[in-house]
């Protein structure tokens, strides 16, 4: 296999750069192995002394001719370089977020290019994309659509094959687009020597946590969605008063661990260490008793900040979510979210760090775990095996791949219903006292699928008002709902009778939501005329 690599590098800070530097003498050793330097990302000397680095724009061919590309995916700024090689150069892709919406805000509205970032939308998610990245015009920076729509839809179709690491992710990626060849393969981590206590204490000094404390552990970049506000309130419960938590990791500005520390009561059992070096980070994780890697919602990514701290016979308590369900309850015991989450963490803290003998068992067993299924010789053979599976098959979306074909919204959800309104048998003059058969035909014209009226909220029915001396001498008439849905560009007909009353008089004639108001309040049509 003749392989040209894709992705950051040290000394880039990434864990995707880390992953690489495992990974890599263990593909280099059943395969030819070249890497490609991303556009204005340097490559560690040490790095390049060890594989040959080749400039961006030879990726995938060399004097010999044809390279496979094997692409490295996250779900930030450093990857950039990465997705736009990929939708280039078809190659076998590792998913490591199954997310990609936060890379693409960074590419597009992060340099204030709305075009860009609602072409990629629609063309991953349809009209709905297109509708969400409006929001997104007005600066609304919500999580929901962030997280509703992943946005790897285009990149994942042009690719011949993608890798992930949790079988849930690949379960949630066939049911997307069971065109996708996906597969399920270990990340690799290297088994290091087991925890030094020694190191563990000399981080305890050092960050001030008492040595005989029982200390929980939060590693990585701390964000919201790591939930390590909801562990500070549970530390504030019954019976954990002498416990102590080392959060290690860069803070996101979005966080206040401190303020929540503090707003809890627990203010000198929290300890917060920000970004440190590798063998730093190993020392921290033999600092602590027990893991907590909690997350809610989720990019998707396995966390390979987890799968160190197991590696190094650290067990951990996790979400009961997601990715997190690939983990054996030996090992990580999942934490129920929603409105008792901080209660049942409490609960599970107070029993298991009573209990040394069943930590001790759950480290044994989470070592043995990286040992026997995350091997980085077994990941890089399970690389190879797709490589090879893969490297000649074309892409399923191709490189003009069209958007996906989504069913249009009804009219209970779309705020805008475009239609048409014609009448027949009110023509003037019309004598007093004549009845009429009226013939009402009702065009949708817009975008949105109109429903049938025993659809109930938001059902379309067209209700035809006769006003006299100030009295609708209609009312109570049963309204003319529509029998079936009605798709853009269809019609209905509906027919009534009207006897014209002495006097002036007025009628009107509008189509009208069940449980809303009428359709020329959203842009659709009415009809009226003096009689």
């Amino acid at each position: 296999m003749r392989l040209d690599y894709v992705s950051p590098l040290p000394p880039v800070r990434s864990g995707i750069a880390d992953y690489s530097v495992d990974l890599l003498p263990h593909l280099a050793a059943q395969a030819d192995v070249r890497l490609i330097q991303l556009p204005d990302q340097p490559v560690a000397p040490e790095v390049a002394a060890r594989w040959p680095v080749a400039p961006f724009e030879a990726a995938g061919r060399d004097e010999q001719g044809a390279r496979l590309p094997l692409y490295q995916m996250g779900n930030n700024r450093w990857h950039e370089g990465v997705m736009r090689l990929a939708f280039e150069l078809p190659g076998v892709l590792t998913l490591h977020d199954i997310l990609l919406h936060h890379v693409l805000l960074d590419v597009t509205l992060g340099r204030y290019e709305y075009e860009p970032y609602v072409e990629r939308l629609t063309r991953d998610h349809g009209w709905i994309g297109r509708a969400a990245a409006v929001v997104k015009r007005w600066g609304a920076y919500g999580d929901a659509v962030v997280f509703a729509l992943p946005a790897h839809r285009a990149l994942l179709r042009s690719q011949r094959g993608v890798l992930v690491h949790s079988e849930w992710a690949a379960g949630v990626i066939r049911e997307e687009d069971p065109e996708i060849r996906v597969r399920a393969i270990p990340m690799g981590i290297p088994l290091p020597p087991p925890a030094d206590p020694a190191a563990g204490r000399r981080i305890r000094e050092r960050f001030g946590l008492p040595l005989d404390a029982r200390v929980l552990g939060s590693f990585g970049f701390q964000t919201p969605i790591k939930r390590t506000g909801a562990v500070i309130r549970a530390l504030a419960r019954p019976g954990l008063e002498e416990v102590h938590l080392l959060v290690v990791g860069e803070v996101s500005p979005a966080v206040d661990l401190e303020g929540e520390a503090r707003r809890a009561g627990v203010a000198e059992h929290v300890h917060v260490t920000d970004f440190l070096p590798y063998e730093d980070f190993e020392a921290a994780i033999a600092a602590v008793d027990l893991c907590l890697n909690l997350r809610y919602p989720t990019a998707g990514e396995t966390s390979a900040s987890l799968l160190r701290v197991l590696a190094l016979g650290v067990p951990a308590i996790v979400s009961d979510y997601a990715q997190f369900a690939d983990l054996p309850h030996e090992v990580a015991l999942r934490v129920p979210l929603g409105e008792d989450e901080e209660d049942a963490l409490a609960a599970m803290l107070r029993d298991l760090l009573a209990r040394p003998e069943r930590l001790r068992a759950m480290g044994a067993a989470a070592r043995e775990l990286i040992r026997s299924r995350h091997a980085p010789e077994r990941s890089a053979a399970a690389v190879l095996d797709a490589a090879r599976e893969w490297r000649d098959l074309p892409p399923p979306g191709g490189q003009t791949d069209s958007p996906p074909d989504i069913p249009a919204p009804s009219s209970l959800a779309w705020g805008r219903l475009d239609g048409a309104l014609d009448v027949e048998g009110a023509e003037l003059p019309w004598p007093e006292g004549e009845r009429r058969t009226l013939r009402i035909r009702l065009r949708n014209t817009g975008f949105a699928r109109w429903l049938a009226g025993e659809k109930g909220a938001g059902g379309v029915a067209v209700v035809v008002k006769l006003f006299a001396e100030g009295q609708d001498l209609l009312e109570g008439r049963p309204w003319l709902a529509l029998k079936r849905d009605l798709l853009p560009g269809e019609e209905a007909l509906f027919m009534t009778e009207v006897r014209r009353p002495p006097g002036p008089a007025w009628l009107w004639i509008e189509p009208q939501l069940f449980g809303g108001l009428g359709l020329s309040k959203y842009g659709g049509p009415h009809w009226e005329r003096h009689l």
